[in-house]
């Protein structure tokens, strides 16, 4: 059978039909749709973890048990998993286990662009890169042999373009494969010293067997369309190349990317009197050309930054296409905002207003470093916020306590912000933190977390007390204001930067894109009130606009929230009048 799917939904399709039981992931763009698509199979246990590092730990542990496991993230969460993946390529596994990694090139929605070919590399595991959504299904499915014959971990690597690119996969059945015996082995399963050692040396010969293997694997083939140009190429690239190139080269399609072949890039190299590498990121299989006495040519011509594009590679290679037609009238910019209604809007105000440093988060709130709020100082990683504040603290001296708070969502406070809290309690740290809890984890798409009191599936468990925790922790003072107060929020701010200790205010406040949120009636403006003084222009919400000097709200975006009332001096916005 023949489906259009996403390449995101391939993979599920191939951790379906390879018998995976079970999956665990915490969501990150461009990876989250994975496992909100596994989450349809009934026969796979799937889960939302508090983080990648837990993540990958649950999947090791079904692998333990003798199941085939999964986990996804994308690259940063790679960065988080790091510590029981890089142990796990020693151990090996029972059951197959498969981790997927979805890389960022251009930064569509990422802090970074790493390239997690690097994380193979170093960490001695076999990558797997598919091109398109065909091969993203049957790509998973070869992992999870590739991990069971080898004794492995396997990544599948994804980039943004094939994880959110749709293409024909042909689906099979489910394999149901039987768990695999435990069998207490310490040797094996406990990396103490005197067992890692030996399990080092494993780890050099199975990679010397996994290259043997790349050699002659179908995934890694030679289009030889007799030309005396050869490219090579790997994931999305391959794709444009072939768009901007056709068949006026010939082609190495590398679908495994580590380890990679020797000698058959020596043999396509010897084909053609030139060689191209064009790969997105770093030059990885440019150096291991060079490194094997294989002269190509790569990012002396190509970027090293940057997503690439049919465009990009036919200018390289001087190749004239159809021109565009440029539009003559100027594009208004459109930045990305925070929703009308969004329950971070008013925090946001309030510090700038307050004149506070802000140490912020990764999530939706992180659009409060954007004009006209820009009400954020610092932003680095999940969870950064609030030992990023405890650091700056500890650095400025009593002067700055009085002036710093950190704002982390409550998702990404699960995820890594609590270790963060601790060290601020533990250490005596006078340091306010700001939990935005919008209920949800907004910006990969409205999941659940540990704080919602539902599952991936949406049945109803245990929900983390974000006050009962903080208390837990060692934190003395906790309140909770109502994000759309200004005045509540104001005060609260102020006393706890005046206090002693360290405190937590928590802004309590449902996303407003939730289904189940209940909206006002949209605000009007009265035109004859209105003196055009932009006051409520200062929230940034794009609800509100500027017409012939007046203030206008859009009816079809306001959600009644009621945050712009505040701030105008003339009570020229209010709810629209009743009709009899």
């Amino acid at each position: 059978m023949k489906e259009l799917l996403l390449g995101n939904q391939a993979v599920a399709r191939g951790l379906y039909e390879a018998g995976v039981r079970v999956v665990s992931s915490y969501p990150g763009t461009p990876s989250t749709e994975i496992t909100e698509a596994a989450a349809q199979y009934e026969e796979m246990f799937c889960e939302w973890a508090p983080n990648e590092k837990v993540a990958a730990e649950v999947a090791a542990g079904a692998s333990f048990g003798g199941a085939r496991s999964f986990c996804a993230m994308k690259h940063v969460g790679l960065n988080v998993a790091a510590d029981p993946v890089f142990t796990m390529s020693y151990i090996g596994v029972t059951g197959g286990m498969v981790l997927a990694v979805a890389d960022d090139p251009g930064m569509h929605s990422s802090q970074n662009e790493q390239d997690s070919r690097n994380y193979a590399i170093a960490a001695k595991l076999p990558m797997l890169e598919p091109s398109d959504s065909g091969e993203c299904c049957s790509f998973t499915k070869l992992a999870y042999e590739l991990s069971e014959e080898f004794d492995t971990p396997v990544i599948l690597r994804l980039t943004t373009r094939i994880a959110h690119a749709c293409s024909i996969v042909e689906t099979q059945e489910r394999v149901e494969v039987p768990l695999k015996p435990y069998e207490k082995n310490p040797a094996k399963n406990v990396m103490l010293p005197a067992f890692a050692r030996p399990r080092h040396a494993f780890v050099e010969e199975r990679t010397r067997r996994l290259t043997q293997w790349a050699e002659t694997c179908s995934i890694n083939r030679i289009e030889d369309n007799h030309q005396k140009t050869g490219v090579i190429v790997s994931g999305a690239v391959y794709q444009y190349a072939k768009e901007a190139l056709g068949d006026t080269v010939s082609y190495l399609k590398l679908g495994m990317v580590h380890p990679l072949p020797v000698e058959l890039i020596r043999k396509f190299a010897d084909m053609v009197d030139t060689v191209y590498v064009i790969e997105e990121l770093d030059p990885v299989i440019e150096h291991h050309c060079r490194n094997i006495g294989v002269s190509v040519i790569g990012k002396e011509k190509f970027p090293m930054c940057g997503e690439f594009s049919q465009q990009l590679i036919a200018n390289v290679f001087g190749i004239r296409t159809a021109e565009s037609k440029q539009i003559e009238e100027e594009i208004p910019m459109r930045p990305p905002v925070m929703c009308c209604g969004c329950p971070h809007r008013g925090i946001f105000y309030t510090l700038k207003k307050e004149k506070v440093f802000v140490s912020g988060d990764i999530g939706c709130y992180t659009l409060g470093a954007s004009a006209p709020l820009q009400a954020m100082d610092t932003c680095v990683c999940m969870g950064g916020s609030v030992s990023g504040l405890h650091g700056y603290n500890k650095a400025r001296g009593p002067e700055a306590e009085k002036k710093s708070v950190a704002v982390i969502g409550d998702s990404t406070f699960i995820h890594s912000g609590i270790t963060g809290l601790i060290d601020i309690a533990y250490n005596k740290s006078n340091s306010v933190v700001m939990i935005l809890d919008n209920s949800i984890t907004g910006m990969t798409g409205q999941q659940d977390n540990p704080t919602t009191g539902k599952t991936i599936r949406g049945d109803v468990t245990t929900a983390v007390n974000l006050e009962a925790l903080c208390h837990a922790v060692g934190i003395e003072r906790v309140r909770v204001v109502n994000p759309y107060n200004l005045k509540e929020i104001r005060t609260a701010l102020r006393e706890e930067l005046e206090a002693d200790g360290p405190s937590v205010i928590i802004s309590r406040g449902p996303c407003a894109l939730l289904k189940h949120v209940k909206h006002k009636p949209s605000l009007v403006v009265d035109q004859e009130r209105c003196v055009g003084c932009t006051a409520c222009m200062g929230i940034g919400c794009p609800a509100i606009r500027m017409r012939d000097g007046k203030a206008e709200i859009d009816e079809n975006q306001c959600v009644g929230c009621d945050l712009c009332v505040d701030l105008c001096g003339v009570k020229a916005i209010g709810k629209p009048e009743v009709q009899a």
